[in-house]
């Protein structure tokens, strides 16, 4: 993550503490490269020098943001052959922006059906998580439960999918691994030591898991 965006993102531990776990949800993600390749640059002295892949790899996480209102980041951090970042999912956030929309609009000049309409895709677009039961791989940590899945597939699906369009203007090998990892955040400890673990990542490298020179 560059000096520009570090600590921006970073919601202290006790932001964890009141979290209400039977709506909402925090979730530690990890995204590889194809084949493990070094696709968005090197670390240097403990520093993660981005390229121009890399770049664009950090700013379509930020711009999650944008694409996905009821979802707050916490630490993230591009790495050479993957990537890192906290997604958490905050269901008030789309129950403020639905009763905004629908207050909006029922002023009576809107016909009955057209609101109708307009107020079933929101609510398609802006669907909530729910209690997801077990931790998993490649996004199915909440396989028996659909609106999970839908969630936070659907936000690494777009992530992918915008990355790979705009990086494969540069670099035409560029390729994701097929899967992702995902891990339930359940506690604030938890959460910080993951904060941790992905703020000192360049500094760890060559202990990393995903280290491959």
């Amino acid at each position: 993550m560059s000096e520009k965006f570090r600590n921006k993102y970073r919601v202290p531990s006790a932001r964890l503490q009141n979290w209400d776990y039977g709506t909402n949800g925090a979730y530690f993600i990890t995204i590889c490269t194809k084949e493990m390749q070094h696709f968005f640059g090197e670390v240097v002295d403990k520093k993660m020098i981005l390229n121009s892949v890399g770049v664009l790899a950090e700013e379509y996480w930020i711009e999650i943001l944008k694409q996905f209102p009821y979802v707050e980041l916490g630490n993230f951090q591009i790495m050479p052959n993957h990537m890192h970042g906290i997604l958490i999912i905050d269901k008030s956030v789309v129950v403020a922006v639905e009763t905004r929309f629908i207050a909006s609009n029922l002023d009576g000049i809107m016909e009955d059906e057209r609101i109708k309409d307009d107020v079933d895709s929101s609510e398609t677009r802006l669907i909530a998580s729910v209690p997801p039961q077990n931790d998993g791989i490649g996004g199915f940590s909440g396989e028996n439960n659909p609106m999970l899945a839908d969630n936070i597939s659907r936000i690494i699906r777009w992530y992918k999918g915008r990355c790979t369009f705009e990086m494969r203007k540069i670099n035409p090998n560029f390729g994701w691994h097929p899967r992702f990892h995902d891990h339930i955040i359940r506690n604030s400890e938890s959460f910080e030591r993951i904060q941790n673990y992905i703020e000192e990542n360049p500094a760890r490298w060559e202990e990393d898991k995903f280290y491959k020179k």
